[in-house]
């Protein structure tokens, strides 16, 4: 069942697909109804699972599952995993590469390799104040504390030593 995310508990375990690229304005509508097509028929165990989901910036998809309600076992998180490898085939995007970065350049969202970012690092073309998305939260509430943080409150740290 599908819930507005402001109602979805704060507990709620958050997955974060960041894209290779922006969406374009008729990908989002279609994206949404394929998301929304999924999450009305995502179950685990026979129990339907209470989540909603987001498309922040036209380049990231924040699905969120209730755990107060039911947890998401390994086969309801296998399907997810499934549906997004078949937006990636049905829109030729990468949602799934987890060694990528996201970060703010200005009013802009900038896609790079963890190890172009290591290099803008060490080349100071971004610094520890450099707005990054943290795609690791695990819950709603690290989403809305921790997800979009200067690089210096993020595992992105580590690069700035």
């Amino acid at each position: 069942m599908i819930i507005d995310f402001k109602k979805i508990s704060d507990n709620s375990r958050i997955w974060i697909y960041q894209s290779n690229r922006s969406f374009q304005q008729e990908e989002v509508k279609s994206i949404s109804l394929l998301i929304e097509g999924f999450l009305k028929q995502w179950e685990s165990h026979g129990v339907s699972l209470n989540s909603a989901y987001l498309i922040r910036y036209n380049r990231f998809i924040v699905i969120s599952q209730d755990q107060d309600t039911h947890n998401a076992t390994g086969c309801s998180i296998d399907s997810l995993v499934h549906f997004i490898q078949k937006l990636e085939k049905l829109f030729n995007l990468c949602l799934l590469d987890k060694l990528n970065v996201s970060y703010k350049q200005g009013e802009f969202i900038t896609y790079k390799s963890l190890l172009d970012f290591k290099k803008m690092v060490k080349d100071a073309a971004v610094g520890k104040n450099t707005i990054v998305f943290n795609n690791l939260v695990q819950t709603k509430m690290e989403y809305l504390n921790s997800w979009e943080v200067p690089a210096s409150e993020s595992w992105h740290a580590r690069f700035f030593k």
